[in-house]
């Protein structure tokens, strides 16, 4: 008997063309959480945040460009590469956390929301079409496919796009060491129904939310600068609490979610992690493989961005996807029939799991 399943029809993304290397950060005063100017020079401030992260460029949007002008081109290619009518969409899901935050005036724009902003940049003109935004830390975009997939296997739509966007240049402190982690970015998904026999799609899903113990390692807060001039708020970071919790709470969620699609770690051929810092995720995926005593990892089991990219939050993981099934990840290929683990974790502390398995629509 044949079932509904969401699979994914296009992709789409956009990498800002300003590249900042991380000798750019040269010429920074770094300072410490209590506003003690760090003591190290930054050559050396430099060299260590690379080894940690492995982060060596990353991308920020141009002066005369929002959050949701870069949502709106990421849109734009998803629907291209479908061949899709933008007025066919039942759900336009845009995540995101800071909204547009423009270069001459630093607020968080929220109203209208970023998705009835990218609708009316796409010109569709179908009231059908419902748009609204999702925020839910660095893992709204998968949340957002996780909604897709609820709507699609529920019969309420047969098509929704899910984008994930943001412009984190625009809200980290020059003065905080972590600001050399952020980027911007935007990319974009859509997901349509096939009807099957066999599992196909979205297979499985996880999401947590530890919430009570662990809702404010990240959130925003004055600059580290003591004499900053300016009311503003920065996001804030307390990179150690969060990378010592992911490393047991990720692998964890893959695991379930795994065996709610009844599979194993041999049955998965791609880990599409939310790019944060190099070093976590691969600790998260050793911590991964031990929980089924395993010591031997695949080599192409992990494709990573961040070394060039950054981490631009929602945007990693849907600019990955992208790059990866449009042949442009070095290394790396998948095709019909493999299996996809996606994971994020990030703000609330919310981690999320998908576990999908690659059908050409027909």
């Amino acid at each position: 008997m044949k079932q509904r399943y969401s699979i994914l029809l296009g992709s789409g993304s956009y990498l800002p063309t300003r590249i900042i290397n991380n000798e750019d950060f040269g010429e920074h005063t770094f300072y410490d959480q209590q506003g003690v100017r760090l003591d190290k020079a930054n050559q050396e401030i430099i060299r260590q945040f690379e080894k940690i992260t492995g982060i060596r460029e990353r991308r920020y949007v141009t002066d005369e460009l929002v959050t949701s002008d870069i949502a709106f081109f990421a849109a734009k290619e998803a629907l291209a590469s479908s061949n899709i009518d933008g007025e066919s969409l039942d759900y336009i899901i845009i995540a995101h956390n800071f909204g547009d935050v423009s270069a001459v005036n630093p607020q968080s724009e929220l109203v209208p929301s970023l998705a009835s902003r990218v609708k009316q940049h796409l010109g569709i003109t179908n009231p059908n079409t419902i748009a609204y935004d999702l925020p839910f830390g660095c893992a709204g975009w998968l949340q957002g496919v996780i909604q897709a997939d609820f709507y699609i296997r529920s019969g309420d739509a047969a098509k929704v796009m899910v984008i994930g966007a943001e412009t984190l240049s625009r809200i980290c402190d020059p003065h905080d060491r972590d600001s050399m982690i952020y980027s911007d970015g935007a990319g974009a998904v859509i997901l349509g129904v096939t009807e099957s026999e066999v599992p196909v799609g979205i297979l499985a899903h996880c999401t947590r939310s530890y919430s009570h113990e662990l809702a404010y390692l990240l959130k925003m807060g004055r600059s580290y600068n003591p004499d900053y001039d300016g009311n503003r708020l920065f996001l804030k970071m307390q990179g150690r609490k969060l990378y010592e919790h992911a490393l047991t709470i990720v692998p964890a969620v893959i695991k379930a979610c795994l065996a709610k699609a009844g599979l194993v770690i041999d049955d998965m051929d791609k880990l599409l992690i939310h790019q944060a810092n190099n070093k976590m995720d691969e600790a998260i995926l050793r911590n991964l493989y031990s929980l089924y005593k395993q010591k031997d990892i695949p080599a192409d089991v992990m494709p990573m961005t961040i070394a060039r990219l950054g981490n631009s939050s929602v945007a990693t993981l849907p600019t990955l996807y992208d790059l990866l099934i449009k042949g442009k990840m070095a290394g790396h290929t998948v095709g019909e029939g493999d299996m996809i683990a996606f994971v994020a974790v990030g703000a609330g502390v919310n981690v999320n799991a998908v576990i999908y398995k690659i059908h050409e629509p027909a």
